[in-house]
Order: C-alpha cells, then structure tokens, then sequence
C-alpha cells in the first residue's frame, strides 16, 4: 500500500480518481469541494479551475455510472451536477452572511477563514455590484468569499439567485468543456495525452487564475 503524500490534497487529480472499497468517488468528492468552497467556507486552497478542466478530461470515467450513453450527453450531465453543487454552496455562504454578518467580522483567523479575505471580497463586491458573483466564480477564494459577502449586505435574494445560477452554470460548463474537449483536439490533431501532462496543466491554470489577484494583493502591500 502506497503511504499517502499530503502535498495530493492540492493535486485535482487526486480527488478525481478517489476510490472507496474499489469504487470510483470521484464524481462525489468533486461536487462536494464545489459546494464546500462556498457553502462551509473549505476549499478555497484548492485548485477549483483546475479541477473542473481536470473533470473534463477524466469525464468519461466520472460519469461511468451514470453514463446516459452518449459522450456529449456525459459531458452536459456532469456540467450541470457541478452546476447544482455550485449554485446550492452559494445558496449556503449568502445565507450563513446574512444570519452571522457581525459574527464573521469578529471571528478569529483559522485555516479555513481569513478575515483578510471577507474584507477583499466586501471591496470586490462594492466595485462589481450583483455582477461580483458572476465575476468571483472564475477567481480563488474570491468566489468562496463573494456569497457570504452578498449575505452580510442583504443583497436582494432573487437579484442574487440570478447572478448565482448564472455564474455557477459559466463556471462550470465553460471550465469542463474546454477540458473535455482541448483534450480530444489534442489527442486527435497532435496524438498528445493531456492525461500524461496534468502537472503543467495543473500549473498552468493556477498561474492563470491566481496570477491577477496576487498581483493584486502585491500590489495593495506595496502602495500601503
């Protein structure tokens, strides 16, 4: 038996190809990292974009067991349960802001809650307005962040739901599409397996959609 190495727990691969008794869970564990991101607050160290480019290329063997017969038809199912997952997480982070506003800015940092990170999202949200939630989908710890922040400023629920479905379903459709599909172009035009290169795909993305908000941060620590 392999010892396990806690550096997997930000490798997306991981998570895909989770087992339990012999039994694929992966499709389970990563609608779960979904809804934890931003309903429990978890999951906001993980690579989410990443993952769901990762969901799209290991598409065929998360939906296995719910397979509707037809590899397009895989994809939109998988699509739209990240979908849910995200909708619903955001549904549980506006509601935990906007019963514990006050609470969350007088709660001591732990690893799973920065306060730094609710007052960046709370600028975030007043520069962007109700499109913040759409917006935050696509940046880290932003979009963990973004509902809560919508909560504690008593966003109007049917404005907030509509931006929420609308991200959550960009996100998700748009991430595991282009990894399903880059991949099949790969493999079809240059024979190239994107399996056999997820560690600089893994890079690659997070340099993508980390890069501008570190930059960001670097910056406000400069100036200040």
């Amino acid at each position: 038996m392999n010892s396990f190495d806690w550096t997997q727990l930000i490798n997306p691969e991981f998570y895909i190809l989770m087992e339990f008794g012999g039994i694929k869970i992966g499709l389970i564990v990563i609608l779960f990292i979904i809804f934890a991101e931003t309903g429990l607050f978890a999951g906001f160290f993980l690579p989410g974009d990443s993952l769901l480019f990762l969901a799209g290329i290991y598409s065929e063997l998360l939906t296995k067991q719910i397979s509707l017969g037809n590899d397009f038809a895989n994809v939109i199912l998988l699509s739209t349960l990240v979908s849910l997952a995200g909708i619903f997480g955001n549904m549980v982070g506006y509601w935990f802001g906007f019963k514990g506003g006050s609470y969350l800015y007088n709660k001591e940092d732990t690893f799973w809650f920065k306060e730094k990170y609710l007052l960046q999202s709370r600028d975030f949200f007043e520069k962007y307005g109700g499109k913040a939630i759409i917006f935050a989908r696509f940046l880290p710890i932003f979009r963990t962040f973004a509902p809560i922040v919508a909560g504690i400023a008593a966003m109007n629920k049917k404005k907030f739901m509509l931006n929420n479905i609308i991200g959550s379903i960009l996100w998700s459709f748009s991430m595991i599409l282009s990894g399903h599909y880059l991949s099949a172009l790969f493999l079809e035009k240059f024979n190239i397996d994107l399996k056999s290169h997820i560690e600089y795909i893994v890079i690659g993305i997070v340099l993508i959609t980390t890069g501008p908000v570190l930059f960001k941060l670097l910056k406000k620590t400069v100036v200040k």
